[in-house]
């Protein structure tokens, strides 16, 4: 299987309604308005089963192309270098980073998130996800939030 994904842009009304309840259900968790995966599932109506087969792979996707600010979440080796190589990346796309956090190593991996602004990326996301993908010691990249 390839290590790049590969995006759609779907509008909501052409999914099947799983997509939409497991996005909610999503939302739901994130806002805190349930504390569980248990209690968000039971309030939009789906398995949690179905929840976990989807929820890495559905989020809404809001406009993120011009003049918005992304989240990224990178998850990293812990070995020299490897987060200087993905901010190069951002540097070299005309992506600016505004805000970067990066917890302490787990496992011998740590995670990075990146807040950037978007307006002057001269690639698309998708584009700049496989390149940071790309790079020696990255295990995950992809976009949170929008």
């Amino acid at each position: 299987m390839s290590k790049t994904p590969n995006y759609f842009i779907v509008e909501a009304g052409a999914l099947p309604e799983i997509f939409l309840k497991v996005a909610e259900a999503k939302r739901l968790l994130e806002t805190g308005e349930v504390d569980t995966v248990n209690a968000a599932t039971r309030r939009v109506g789906i398995s949690r089963s179905a929840f976990y087969k989807y929820k890495d792979a559905v989020r809404p996707f809001n406009d993120m192309l011009h003049g918005r600010i992304v989240t990224f979440q990178i998850l990293l080796k812990d070995e020299p270098g490897v987060l200087s190589a993905v901010l190069n990346i951002f540097a070299q796309s005309g992506g600016n980073i505004l805000t970067i956090n990066q917890g302490i190593p787990v496992n011998g991996c740590a995670a990075v998130t990146i807040g950037a602004e978007t307006s002057g990326l001269q690639l698309s996301l998708e584009e700049l996800l496989a390149q940071a993908l790309n790079v020696e010691g990255v295990v995950r990249c992809e976009i949170l939030a929008g």
